[in-house]
């Protein structure tokens, strides 16, 4: 009766948070409220299950993590990000729930600690679902006839899958008959128009949100730990042959190093190879070069993982050539690196050449990493993998990769006097900041002032009382655009 009154509490408590999740995310842009949520979310953990959580110290890391990326929704607005991170934070969320509820001997990087992963998932929904029928049973259909309920789940199984097939009739019909797409097109208008459907969607919603988080915290809290799958004796360990690989990286270390010394000049020379224009020996060069850095790290991860030589002599050697291959690797993926610093220079900076940049900075530290693997067998390099993809991925969010391009392109315009205002308008409120800086300091560029006359007319209807949407950089910009007079 007690564990009873205490599950029936933190149902409420549930509830309360799923109140939090539907105000936080349901109600226009996401800004300030994706943090909120994230401290609400946290708080129930700790109610629920204390401070004392295992991996502490990867754990530490990924709860690092989530709050930078939650809060970049308050201080940055990059449209890019701000999809992606819908995805990536309650993954990440989710998985770092279930490890600090593990075991400590349960390795985070393993199969036994995927395989919890998608068993505490799957038993989120699973609880949820048996939540639902205890609750039809119990309370709905307590005092109905059995010949009733039976109708009344019949009624709902029919429209459970009666309702896709519906919708996907209904598209088929639209295409065949324009005025019968007008018209079906004109319901969720009139839907929208009743405030009592809304809030019947909201209700919903929350409840929901409140079976999810109530399923989830109440699956960790058993905390089952899965058996730990060991290899057999007599399975067979995939090898392969020192000797055959040696004499393959030979042959690629070869004509790397020739590719490398005959083409010096070409690499990192401002010299144009013939028949080719500037753009196309900048990107041309870039991408092969790029992918060749790519294929020869996967050949090396394969060697590293199933060559293993008993003879100390080709060791050393399998280790010389792995190291060359990623000294020449190196020097291709710092060719391609100026190539595209090149065409930068002379086409502008858009947020796909930054991001090619910083991932080339990433494999230069995963290249290191992998060096000092070579010769020190030990350390683990999916480990450093994942820890290194994590603080990557982590760092660009919180750089504001839009304030330096809106940045550099404007320097480039201080010494070329040329600027794509339409791809800064294309940006999100960080590339209006840096137009209303080129207004101010150019006020006659050509078409710059009717793209800022747009932007005022777009802000003076915006509703920027909504406490869940509230972002400094957007907040920054609106008053900036306010104060704009463009004459």
């Amino acid at each position: 009766m007690k564990d009873r009154k205490k599950s029936l509490l933190f149902l409420l408590i549930c509830l309360g948070l799923g109140v939090i999740a539907e105000l936080s995310f349901f109600h226009g842009m996401i800004g300030v409220s994706y943090p909120v949520f994230i401290a609400a979310f946290y708080s129930v953990l700790y109610y629920r299950f204390g401070f004392k959580f295992n991996h502490r110290r990867i754990g530490l890391l990924l709860m690092v993590v989530i709050w930078i990326l939650s809060a970049s929704y308050l201080f940055f607005d990059n449209e890019f990000f701000y999809m992606l991170n819908i995805i990536v934070i309650p993954v990440l969320v989710f998985i770092h729930i279930v490890l600090i509820t593990a075991p400590n001997h349960i390795d985070w990087i393993s199969l036994p600690f995927f395989h919890r992963v998608l068993q505490k998932f799957s038993q989120t929904f699973g609880y949820g679902k048996r939540l639902v029928k205890v609750f039809f049973k119990r309370v709905l259909f307590k005092q109905m006839k059995n010949e009733t309920a039976q109708t009344i789940k019949r009624i709902v199984i029919g429209l459970l899958i009666g309702g896709p097939l519906l919708f996907f009739i209904t598209f088929l019909l639209m295409l065949a008959d324009v005025n019968f797409g007008n018209v079906v097109m004109k319901i969720p208008e009139f839907l929208l128009k009743l405030n009592f459907l809304e809030g019947v969607f909201r209700v919903i919603a929350v409840l929901l949100l409140t079976l999810l988080f109530f399923g989830a915290f109440q699956v960790l809290y058993k905390r089952y730990v899965p058996p730990i799958v060991r290899p057999t004796l007599d399975k067979k360990e995939t090898r392969w042959d020192g000797i055959t690989l040696a004499t393959i990286l030979v042959l690629l270390n070869c004509i790397y190093l020739v590719f490398v010394a005959v083409q010096f000049k070409y690499f990192f020379g401002d010299a144009l190879q013939e028949n080719l224009t500037y753009a196309e020996y900048a990107r041309k060069g870039f991408f092969e070069l790029l992918l060749v850095t790519l294929i020869n790290w996967s050949i090396l991860l394969g060697c590293l993982k199933f060559v293993k030589s008993t003879k100390k002599a080709m060791g050393y050697f399998l280790k010389m050539l792995y190291s060359l291959l990623i000294v020449v690797s190196s020097i291709m993926l710092t060719s391609a690196y100026l190539r595209l610093s090149l065409y930068e220079a002379a086409y502008g900076f858009t947020l796909d050449r930054i991001l090619a940049h910083t991932f080339m900075l990433f494999l230069i530290v995963i290249f290191a990493y992998t060096l000092i693997r070579v010769w020190l067998e030990r350390i683990s390099l999916l480990h450093f993998y994942l820890i290194a993809g994590l603080i990557f991925y982590t760092g660009l969010n919180a750089m504001n990769l839009e304030e330096i391009i809106v940045e550099n392109n404007l320097e480039r315009y201080e010494e070329t006097g040329k600027i794509d205002i339409y791809y800064l308008n294309y940006l999100s409120y960080t590339g209006i900041d840096g137009l209303i800086t080129l207004y101010e300091e150019d006020p006659d560029y050509p078409e710059l002032k009717e793209i800022l006359q747009s932007r005022k007319e777009m802000i003076a209807n915006l509703e920027l009382d909504s406490w869940q949407s509230f972002n400094f950089k957007k907040q920054q910009v609106v008053e900036r655009l306010q104060e704009l007079e463009l004459n």
